[in-house]
């Protein structure tokens, strides 16, 4: 029987037989010689052999859960991230069987673990260098542009069409960096250098990268928050993020918007928000707004590829914060980031 191939149980049943064939030679003894308290001493014999079977019983059930425990711990373990846990399964038996098929699935999944490693790897290495090999075209091509612009002083229509073709060249350079910065969250490449940084200068940043387009496109951009409220954050990192909600409030706006920076400092926690009077957006795509690559087919923006918010969020995250979003559609959209605030115990 396989049962039986268990060493632990195998002597379980041996030390049970050996009780009831010690107690019945002695019972049949007793008999045999005629005791005159021959039923007395077969019921404190039979009591005995109870005894002992509950004791062996108990010793081996003590093993089991004593196995069982140590088994769990490790797989506590695996879980809490530690890939070489391992649970001791050189003995025989069914038992032992299970948990070396568990850590056979352990090593399948470490391997998987590892190939998926290695993937998102490769393919950061491959947007990275794309990415490079992309940026020096793209700004030669910034470059004549520029010179064309120029020289189209006095033709509307040549001067338009180049004004257009410098977007597209912006919206490129931007589509190449998210994807860049994508691929190093995916890897975990991506690393925070934190610093105590002053808000009001960050977002007096971002207001400078966007204001020319800002301005080209008669949209404003209004900044609004305590001057002297900082953030122990990655500068460059979470600029990057409120950049993202800015340009996707600019996407979202007609002539005339107006976009808001405002950061204050609530409670036990940091408050940045984004909003602007545009159109909106639909409720259906508020649970999705976040997810990468999604398009609503209620959005009027060809241009986006549903890569800025995505990132923003993982910014956010990776700085411990929470970032939502409250849109009213045809009245505007509030991106509220929120940050908590170091405590000293």
């Amino acid at each position: 029987m396989k049962i039986l191939a268990n060493r632990n149980i195998k002597l379980l049943f041996n030390l049970i037989l050996f009780s009831m064939l010690a107690v019945t030679l002695f019972s049949l003894a007793c008999m045999g010689f005629g005791l005159e308290n021959a039923a007395v001493c077969i019921w404190l014999a039979s009591l005995c052999m109870g005894a002992g079977i509950m004791a062996f019983c108990y010793g081996y059930f003590k093993e089991q859960n004593r196995i069982m425990e140590a088994a769990v711990e490790q797989i506590r373990e695996y879980i809490s991230g530690n890939k070489d846990a391992r649970i001791e399964s050189n003995a025989e038996g069914e038992l032992y069987s299970l948990f070396h098929e568990v850590n056979a699935l352990v090593a399948i999944l470490n391997a998987h673990a590892e190939n998926e490693r290695r993937a998102k790897v490769f393919l950061k290495d491959t947007i990275s260098d794309i990415s490079h090999q992309l940026k020096t075209p793209l700004a030669a091509l910034s470059i004549y542009n520029g010179i064309m612009q120029q020289e189209a002083e006095g033709i509307p229509a040549m001067k338009e069409f180049l004004a257009s073709s410098e977007q597209e060249l912006d919206r490129i350079g931007n589509l190449v960096q998210n994807l860049l910065n994508v691929a190093k969250f995916d890897v975990g490449a991506m690393m925070l250098k934190k610093a105590s940084e002053n808000l009001s200068e960050m977002m007096e940043s971002v207001k400078k990268r966007f204001q020319f387009r800002a301005a080209s496109e008669q949209k404003e951009i209004l900044l609004d928050g305590d001057e002297t409220l900082v953030l122990w954050c990655d500068r460059g990192w979470l600029t990057e993020s409120v950049g993202n909600l800015v340009k996707n409030a600019l996407d979202h706006t007609d002539p005339g918007g107006v976009i808001r920076i405002e950061w204050k400092q609530a409670a036990s926690v940091i408050q940045i928000n984004v909003k602007d009077n545009g159109s909106g957006i639909h409720p259906e795509d508020l649970y999705y707004i976040f997810k990468r690559f999604y398009r609503s087919r209620y959005s009027k923006d060809t241009q986006g590829i549903g890569l800025g918010l995505s990132l923003a969020k993982a910014v956010v995250e990776a700085h411990e914060g929470t970032i939502r979003v409250d849109s009213d559609p045809g009245r505007g959209t509030n991106f509220t980031m929120e940050f908590l605030i170091p405590t000293k115990l």
